[in-house]
């Protein structure tokens, strides 16, 4: 079969865009958006893609020179959509922690044409590590790395105040710039940075604060085959989404609309002085669901989101009543207007289209629980004085989801009916686990000593959550549930 660059060629534009990422959700998100606004005639640049891991897609996609197809689909008046598209916006990818790489990586950073930054490391991604400053080669944490790059690029442009970046992260965590910047800022401080530096970072450069929102499956590999035939051509990095899309950025200084003319291009994104009703209604009842349902719904046996959905006597109604009887209620704003964003978010999730794996959600539960459903929790607990049962029960799923305690890499291994599968998360969590599963015991013994040990982890959660009244003995009794009757009988309980 033919090569994707056989019927569809790159296009030289200058690199205008550094996007650390190289995963499906920024070339089904921002790449793709990037492609259009080119078409148009908009912009004319090109994304060049930093690996943020040693390990990455660079191999995959520069083989095909950054060429790849986007698959778009899903309902829309109840009808099917679909939509493919050739994406040329990304010229290629790097990978810093080769050596051939970094020059290339440090000759991008002292381009000219440079001016936006997007991210999206995952949610643990934009944190604080403490590491040295090193100019020979790459730095491990993301924030570090940036921190690394502006000083490289201030010190090439002489402090120039015209060659400051823009940074927009996709992270899913709240006011990802300014942390992303806050971090940057320490780092170069404790590295005994010029003050010249600070100010030029600070004055010179924004770090604007963004929401996504678009549900990305990725490689859809069931279909991979199909595909290719109906394309003519072979393509191992083509990538599914659903047809919606959303994406709101919100500016201190200025606007950017003008440089980045996205919503012109008619596309969904919203440029604003305030992001905080968009992202807390898409955190905390998009992302959140999915957090909530996921592990208790993997471990019950499904694969997919549309399999939780089409669940009409389990999951389904487990995920709804946790977004209507909780999520909801633990918001502030209109409950009408939020109600029906949730009804437009389950007929999204019910998309047959893209089945959305669990597995792949599953990544870094630990600090998407903290930013996604922990707020719930508690904002529950703040109006209601009562515990709210379905999120509490989404925690017990999440330590049992989580017990292992051998490696495969670096990932631990978990097991769910004979079948192993790969719990993804920062080492030093699956660490902790380890060690907390290695202990052994009863099964009242082991529920009592991780409900325990999980939720006094104030490093994870920002406080100790035993000190909330009933909490721990209700998680202790979820995990002995689900240990002694099993997932699915334990869910019929909360449901």
């Amino acid at each position: 079969m033919k090569s994707i660059n056989s019927v569809h060629t790159p296009t030289q534009r200058p690199e205008r865009i550094l996007q650390f990422g190289e995963g499906n959700f920024l070339r089904a998100f921002v790449d793709w958006m990037i492609d259009i606004l080119n078409e148009q005639g908009d912009f004319d640049g090109n994304v060049v893609a930093v690996q943020p891991i040693a390990q990455g897609l660079a191999p995959l996609i520069n083989a095909q020179e950054g060429v790849y197809t986007t698959i778009l689909r899903g309902m829309q008046g109840g009808k099917r959509v679909e939509e493919m598209r050739q994406i040329t916006s990304l010229s290629r990818v790097l990978n810093p922690y080769e050596a051939d790489d970094w020059a290339s990586y440090l000759a991008v950073i002292e381009s000219p044409d440079l001016r936006f930054v997007v991210s999206n490391t995952t949610e643990a991604g934009i944190a604080y590590v403490k590491e040295a400053h090193r100019t020979d080669a790459v730095q491990q944490s993301f924030p570090a790395k940036v921190c690394a790059l502006l000083h490289h690029r201030y010190t090439h442009f002489h402090g120039d105040r015209s060659k400051g970046l823009v940074f927009i992260p996709c992270e899913l965590i709240d006011r990802n710039g300014e942390t992303l910047q806050s971090i940057v800022l320490r780092h170069a401080h404790e590295w005994g940075l010029e003050d010249g530096f600070n100010t030029w970072v600070e004055e010179s450069c924004d770090f604007l604060n963004s929401l996504v929102d678009r549900i990305v499956p990725g490689y859809p590999r069931s279909e991979a085959a199909a595909y290719e035939e109906r394309l003519g051509y072979s393509d191992k990095v083509m990538v599914s989404a659903e047809i919606f899309h959303l994406w709101v950025i919100e500016y201190k200084k200025r606007s950017y609309e003008a440089e980045l003319p996205l919503k012109a291009a008619g596309l969904n994104v919203i440029w604003t002085d305030d992001m905080s009703f968009y992202r807390t209604r898409k955190v905390r009842i998009l992302n959140g669901a999915h957090t909530m349902s996921v592990l208790a719904a993997y471990q019950a046996g499904h694969q997919t989101v549309q399999d939780c959905i089409a669940d009409k006597a389990l999951l389904y109604p487990f995920m709804y009543n946790g977004i209507f009887c909780e999520i909801i209620p633990s918001m502030d704003g209109s409950k009408e207007e939020l109600s029906g964003y949730a009804a437009d978010v389950l007929e999204r999730f019910a998309n047959p289209f893209n089945p959305h794996q669990l597995l792949s959600i599953s990544l870094n539960s630990v600090s998407k629980f903290k930013t996604r459903d922990l707020p719930s929790l508690l904002g529950y607990i703040k109006k209601e004085q009562a515990l709210p049962t379905r999120l509490v029960f989404s925690l017990a799923a999440l330590i049992s989801f989580y017990e292992g305690v051998e490696f495969e890499g670096s990932a631990l291994k978990g097991s769910r009916g004979g079948e192993t599968y790969l719990i993804q998360d920062d080492q030093a969590v699956l660490e902790f686990f380890q060690s907390q599963y290695k202990a052994g015991g009863s099964v009242g013994e082991k529920a009592k000593r991780l409900a325990t040990s999980v939720l006094s982890n104030s490093a994870w959660w920002g406080e100790d959550l035993t000190g909330i009244d009933g909490l721990t003995a209700l998680v202790e009794s979820y995990l002995t549930a689900i240990w002694t009757v099993g997932m699915k009988s334990a869910i019929k309980e909360v449901v």
